[in-house]
């Protein structure tokens, strides 16, 4: 079930990554120039796609990042705000994400999941993160029995 909902999620993302041009209705390619002049691209376009880097998605939220995890698949930074804690995660490649998000639906969460990238925040500032990073919210409700269930 975990892999249907991963799966999901990655047919949500894949035209929001793909064809976003930053909330117009036309697809992203309509209206742009020709090859040979240089792409046409307003400052909501280049918000709405945020790069698969913690430093600039952080930046791009408001805050200064202190990275805690570099590995070979993923990167981790914190940020500490007045409004809560949050969690920017970026990888090398999608396949990772993938691997990532499977391994945390077991646990309950929330989280704005983007090209080779994951915020980890409470629902109301994924909100907000979503206007300028873009992105899909998504919902583990986590397995197991719940706290309130007896042995």
């Amino acid at each position: 079930m975990a892999r249907s909902v991963v799966f999901a999620g990655g047919l949500v993302v894949l035209p929001l990554t793909a064809g976003c041009d930053g909330g117009g209705s036309e697809p992203a390619g309509k209206g742009r120039q020709s090859a040979t002049a240089a792409p046409v691209v307003s400052a909501l376009e280049a918000q709405v796609v945020a790069p698969a880097k913690v430093e600039v998605i952080a930046g791009l939220t408001g805050c200064e990042v202190k990275i805690r995890t570099e590995a070979a698949e993923l990167r981790e930074g914190v940020c500490h705000t007045g409004d809560g804690d949050y969690l920017i995660t970026t990888f090398p490649e999608e396949r990772f994400k993938e691997t990532w998000l499977d391994t945390i639906s077991m646990y309950q969460g929330t989280y704005l999941v983007g090209s080779r990238w994951v915020v980890s925040a409470q629902p109301k500032a994924l909100e907000e993160f979503r206007g300028t990073l873009g992105g899909t919210i998504v919902h583990h409700s986590g397995v197991g029995p719940s706290a309130a269930s007896s042995p």
